[in-house]
């Protein structure tokens, strides 16, 4: 449950900076308003919390493909995730198969700023380096 309770509050946090986009969290715990939740994150460590921030923050307009259950796949410049953890991609193109079954051609279509609900995301992938991916593995866990 520990492990929610800092997602929860990197959740807010990005909610925070979205609102003020030039506002980095400082280093030292957070001021007691940031951390708290809507009543269910009851405390929580701040380090942890910060840690978890900065790892998504640095996410933050590189290139995502996200998955979805009936098949198709988004790719885009990530630009937000709020506390339901539905993404927002930015100038997103979708790709979906033309036909089921065998491999078949691609078909593609830019959509542009699309949100992508946690309940149809089957996969997640983000376009950076080995060391970082593995370094986020821990936001999952």
């Amino acid at each position: 449950m520990e492990t929610r309770t800092e997602i929860e509050e990197t959740l807010e946090s990005l909610s925070a900076l979205r609102k003020n986009p030039n506002h980095l969290p400082p280093e030292h715990p957070p001021p007691p308003n940031y951390s708290e939740g809507d009543g269910g994150s009851g405390g929580g460590s701040g380090g942890g919390g910060l840690i978890a921030i900065r790892k998504l923050q640095s996410l933050l307009f590189r290139r995502m493909l996200v998955g979805v259950n009936d098949g198709r796949f988004f790719v885009g410049a990530f630009h937000c995730i709020d506390k339901q953890g539905n993404i927002i991609l930015q100038d997103a193109v979708e790709f979906r198969s033309t036909r089921r079954g065998r491999p078949s051609p691609m078909e593609q279509r830019c959509l542009g700023l699309i949100l992508i609900p946690t309940s149809c995301r089957t996969s997640c992938h983000v376009d950076c380096s080995v060391e970082e991916q593995i370094s986020l593995l821990s936001l999952c866990s």
